[in-house]
């Protein structure tokens, strides 16, 4: 028998396979199609202070092996997810959840996190600093190892639940974020998240995202995960989320090799609702071929 258990900042998890944020909605959407207790456990939708409307019409762009969105942050705002979506939530799902917090300043985040922070079934925060820094001139917090620390020392000082900082791709150095980070008091890294891409309409000859570019997501973009979870593995010594361009059970134990101790599961979510239970049918087979007992045991094994 395989094991297919993994630790996550001390809580235990059936599996490491958690659907990214924003793909996965609040749960219990996708559980209509299947159990999603089967599931290590997913991110929730990115809550923000106040409801958020989103970025204008047209938001998502196909690309070769990739999509293109710009959603934005749209959501109820905290108190509604309180109110409306978490008990939905917690009526089919029974394990610990994560909750992915975003924000536009640091009050921002301190102010959602102490407002989610009672939530008994929230495990774990996963707190997104790739947002615009309204106060900063507009730089995401998550491009500065200065801003990225500050959120996260604001956000330990108001919640006792593990941190897990979502780190942006699109930066010079992710190591010395990463390590800011750490040192600020993180217990987790997540990363990647989406690239920044464009697509352009040859009729109209104008972009074909309404913010003329968007996050770069789906399997073209895992080398460029692979590489930063492999780099940040080195340079730290709290537990990393690898994710990015996941959609098998081979890239799975690709990212797990490279230091991830849990995997997200973004895009392959949007294009097939059934891709999480697939990966998670197929692990122990992947494992059995290339000798793996317990994923445990894998974890950084390709340093």
């Amino acid at each position: 028998m395989v094991s297919l258990k993994t630790n996550l900042c001390g809580i235990e998890l059936d599996n490491p396979l958690i659907p990214a944020s924003g793909t996965f909605g609040f749960g219990y959407e996708f559980a209509e199609i299947y159990d999603i207790n089967m599931l290590g456990s997913f991110s929730f939708k990115g809550t923000t202070k106040d409801a958020g409307f989103g970025n204008p019409t047209p938001r998502i762009a196909e690309c070769k092996n990739g999509l293109i969105n710009s959603v934005g942050l749209q959501n109820p705002g905290v108190h509604k997810v309180l109110e409306n979506e978490l008990p939905k939530l917690k009526a089919c799902f029974h394990k610990p959840v994560m909750a992915n917090v975003s924000g536009f300043s640091v009050e921002d985040y301190v102010y959602t996190v102490k407002m989610l922070d009672s939530e008994p079934q929230i495990g774990w925060f996963e707190v997104n600093v790739s947002c615009p820094n309204v106060h900063g001139g507009g730089m995401s917090f998550g491009t500065s190892p200065e801003a990225a620390a500050e959120v996260t020392r604001a956000v330990k000082a108001v919640t006792n639940k593990p941190v897990i900082v979502k780190l942006s791709p699109n930066v010079t150095d992710i190591v010395a974020i990463a390590k800011a980070c750490e040192e600020a008091g993180a217990d987790g890294i997540s990363l990647i998240n989406t690239l920044l891409g464009m697509r352009i309409d040859l009729k109209s000859k104008k972009p074909v995202i309404a913010n003329k570019m968007g996050g770069f997501s789906g399997p073209a973009i895992k080398p460029v995960a692979v590489r930063m979870v492999y780099q940040v593995y080195e340079a730290v010594k709290i537990p990393i989320v690898g994710g990015g361009g996941v959609e098998s059970a081979e890239d799975v134990i690709e990212m797990m090799l490279a230091g991830a101790s849990a995997v997200q599961v973004g895009a392959a979510n949007l294009v097939d609702p059934m891709a999480c239970p697939k990966i998670i049918e197929d692990l122990p087979r992947v494992m059995e071929k290339y000798g793996i007992k317990d994923l445990k045991d894998i974890i950084g094994g390709a340093h």
